[in-house]
């Protein structure tokens, strides 16, 4: 785990910075993920009638906007040194060491504080209450 290491309390006063960024992130890929739908709809639609004219402009303005600004969010999230591991769900890891060894303290949009912990070879199911 290369990069920086958090604290609980470094995560947690991070959370300032961090939950309006990983809101706006389960939100925008909410709705790019209603556009894909509306896309496969579109194409399924084309297909049907005999046609392929069309397919391939399916993707409408907003969808290409809202994967720039997905894209955008994620990069500010690395650069405050937090790892996104589930955009649509708003679920980020902190790096941390907890006794000498590398875990994750995690976190989800919905909580209202940074209070779990796992191994990386553990993942979300690992989670652990923070006791360091």
């Amino acid at each position: 785990m290369a990069g920086r290491e958090f604290t609980p309390e470094e995560a947690n006063s991070a959370l300032r910075q961090v939950r309006p960024l990983a809101e706006r992130m389960v939100e925008v890929r909410a709705r790019l993920a209603e556009l894909e739908g509306e896309q496969r709809e579109v194409v399924r639609i084309v297909a049907g009638n005999g046609s392929g004219a069309g397919v391939g402009d399916a993707r409408t303005p907003e969808f290409a906007q809202l994967a720039r600004e997905l894209q955008e969010l994620l990069d500010e999230l690395a650069l405050i040194g937090v790892q996104v591991k589930d955009a649509g769900a708003g679920l980020v890891d902190f790096p941390s060491v907890r006794a000498g060894e590398p875990v994750l303290l995690c976190w989800r949009v919905g909580e209202p504080a940074v209070e779990w912990w796992h191994r990386p070879e553990d993942g979300f199911a690992g989670r652990r209450r923070v006791d360091f």
